[in-house]
């Protein structure tokens, strides 16, 4: 009989609370996945490579882990409060026939103990089948698919699942039911009654919204402009403005209601009734709603970020080199020959550096007409950066153009074509940043000249920035790319900055795959005593910035995603809880289902439309500023183009929206039949 009662719970809580029910399967998921990173494939490959970087990254999932609980833990401690309040007449019923509260506790703590092992039966196999599919479709999209794929459950993250999230759920019943026990019968039988609300003073809650919008518009300006990312403490000022005027917003956001109430009260009674409400749930319960939005906000602002960063880090790989050597041509090429690496690599070719043989600080190399042609740009901030950087062009590297034209042509571009006494200017893609690649080119437009051991050169418009080794054999700020009559004449080349690019043969890699080609010639490499790099260290690093940045980000966005919105659902859920006694009283005045519905329908959508509308403004911003902030010079370089991939995809997340708000809806559509129902029965 015990058994059957709390099977019956169960399954009606479930139904009645689909969508807690949803939001938890999706938080074990999150969970399973967050906690078997290190399981699969694309973290095994990169351990080989950035064994470090990747430890420091695993340091840091029991933090996310510890800290999903902790914000979780109040999503099911405010749903468990909702089904409990919702529950109030029948436990008291319970009570009243005879039932003792430690039974009534026993029934509870199994029926939380049931729905937790249903919702772990359903959402772990969900959850190991989606890690299986992103291992694979991520090694499939960073070229590791030909690697082989090893199946990537992880026991240790299971059970650390399962821990976790019965600690959560098991605590908030404690909690909640402790007070469900101080509760005498009386109390859990009456009906819930409506509060009695402070009334403000009007003017001040204008103050409060005009404050809101003027602290918001402060906060963005600094987070737009990347102002926030220039010290701790700017950015600490940038959040405390952004949080503040957030709250104040919402709080001041009530004086609208009113305005709109006074052109609806000549309108028929449903209407104001409506709007009431909303003033109360909005006005009132403006502290939630704030908290809300500021947990959507970070959510759309990780999922735009992450996302971005993980499209441009895949769809914008240009290595045409796959290995630079560093030694003498002879003995790299004997070494090659005797490992028979000639049979998967193309001839070798080099690319010469060299600094001025005659280098004298005060005439060797003048560079005053580019800072001049670059001094004439529009202010900025890159502007200035830039001038100061080219203070320091004094003694540059030359680059002999042979070598240059030779990285030119795998790349599939045009080679450059020097006339007498021209040149080229090149700037390392590493050092480039925000807009200073454009101000390069701009000022190359100007007939720049610079002198060169007292001889004038003119630079060509075009900038280069192709990447003339592998990996990292050499980075270089600023160079000048010279004939190889010139470089022979002016340049002194030490041993160590004389490199040697090669790439594979297209049928090995074919057969192969470049990653599995590549590991294989290394192999053989490493028997050799040649000094060498791989592109599968750049691919290796650039991998680690994709996953440290994209899977992090993503999962903390899907908990606060999950989290906020679950959390406003509750909350107007219990709200219209509370104030049932008034949907009764517009039912016995003679209003309809179907009007009814239709009127807490236009409440959800007002209460989650405000706060959602307010996080994707927001984000906006937001994501702009992670970009400043929290990107590796490439991406910085290509800001717009992430902006213009971001955005989108905080749209695509009004999908999820939308399904929130449709399941919110039935959910009361259910609690305003039952009402119905009530009033049929008397």
């Amino acid at each position: 009989m015990f058994f059957n009662l709390v099977m019956k719970n169960s399954k009606r809580n479930r139904q009645e609370n689909g969508l807690f029910f949803v939001s938890l399967i999706v938080s074990i998921i999150a969970f399973y996945i967050i906690l078997s990173l290190e399981n699969q494939d694309v973290i095994i490959f990169l351990k080989t490579m950035e064994s470090d970087a990747v430890n420091r990254l695993l340091l840091l999932t029991p933090a996310l882990y510890a800290g999903s609980l902790f914000i979780l833990f109040f999503l099911v401690y405010f749903a468990g409060k909702y089904q409990l309040e919702r529950r109030s007449h029948e436990l008291g019923m319970y009570l009243m026939l005879g039932m003792r509260r430690s039974r009534l506790f026993s029934m509870l703590l199994v029926e939380e103990i049931w729905n937790s092992i249903i919702s772990l039966v359903i959402g772990i196999p969900i959850a190991i089948f989606i890690s299986e599919m992103i291992s694979m479709i991520t090694a499939k999209v960073v070229g590791l698919g030909i690697i082989g794929h090893n199946f990537s459950f992880s026991i240790w993250a299971v059970l650390w699942t399962i821990v976790g999230y019965f600690l959560i759920r098991l605590t908030a019943l404690l909690i909640l039911s402790g007070n469900t026990a101080k509760k005498e019968i009386m109390q859990l039988l009456s009906e819930s009654q409506d509060k009695k609300h402070k009334v403000h003073n009007r003017m001040f809650i204008v103050i409060k919204l005009l404050l809101g919008v003027i602290l918001l518009s402060i906060a963005y300006g600094l987070a737009i402009v990347g102002v926030a990312w220039t010290s701790i403490e700017i950015m600490g000022i940038t959040v405390i403005l952004g949080l503040c005027g957030t709250f104040l917003l919402f709080h001041g956001i009530g004086i609208l209601f009113e305005i709109i109430l006074k052109n609806r009260n000549k309108k028929n009674g449903l209407e104001v009734f409506t709007f009431r409400q909303l003033q109360e749930n909005v006005f009132l319960k403006s502290t939630s709603l704030a908290i809300s939005s500021l947990l959507v906000l970070m959510a759309l602002c990780f999922f735009g970020y992450g996302v971005a960063v993980s499209f441009n880090s895949s769809s914008k790989d240009q290595h045409v080199l796959h290995y630079t050597f560093q030694g003498d041509e002879q003995h790299i090429k004997s070494e090659l020959d005797k490992s028979q690496l000639n049979d998967y690599i193309n001839e070798i070719f080099d690319v010469k550096l060299g600094r001025l043989k005659d280098y004298n600080e005060e005439s060797s190399f003048l560079a005053g007409n580019l800072i001049e042609a670059v001094a004439e740009q529009k202010d900025s901030q890159d502007k200035d950066i830039l001038l100061n950087n080219l203070q320091s062009f004094d003694d540059p590297y030359l680059i002999s153009l042979s070598g240059y034209n030779n990285i030119l042509k795998l790349a599939g571009k045009d080679t450059i074509k020097l006339g007498e006494n021209q040149a080229a200017l090149f700037n390392g893609i590493d050092f480039s940043y925000g807009n200073s690649a454009e101000l390069l080119r701009s000022s190359l437009k100007k007939n720049v000249m610079i002198k060169i051991e007292n001889e004038e050169y003119e630079l060509v418009e075009q900038l280069y920035q192709d990447k003339i080794v592998t990996d990292r054999s050499i980075n270089i700020n600023y160079a000048v790319i010279v004939s190889d009559n010139v470089f022979d004449r002016i340049a002194y080349l030490e041993p160590e900055d004389h490199f040697w690019n090669a790439t594979l043969k297209d049928d090995f890699v074919k057969k192969n795959g470049l990653m599995q080609g590549i590991r294989q010639v290394n192999e053989l490499l490493n028997k050799t005593d040649i000094k060498y790099e791989s592109y599968l260290q750049n691919m290796g690093r650039q991998l680690f910035y994709t996953v440290a940045a994209s899977y992090t980000t993503i999962y903390l966005a899907i908990i606060f995603l999950i989290i906020a919105n679950t959390f406003i659902g509750v909350q107007f859920l219990m709200q219209q809880q509370k104030t049932k006694r008034r949907y009764q009283t517009i039912i016995r005045l003679g209003c309809s289902y179907k009007d009814l519905c239709k009127s807490a329908r236009n409440q959800i959508k007002w209460y989650f439309s405000f706060p959602i509308l307010v996080a994707v403004i927001g984000s906006i911003f937001g994501i702009r500023a992670l970009f400043s902030g929290v990107a590796t010079s490439e991406m910085k370089s290509n800001v717009d183009t992430l902006m213009i991939i971001a955005v989108p995809i905080v749209l695509v997340l009004f999908v999820v929206e939308i399904c929130y708000i449709i399941a919110v809806m039935r959910i009361s559509d259910k609690q305003i039949h039952s009402l119905m129902d009530v009033k049929r029965e008397e």
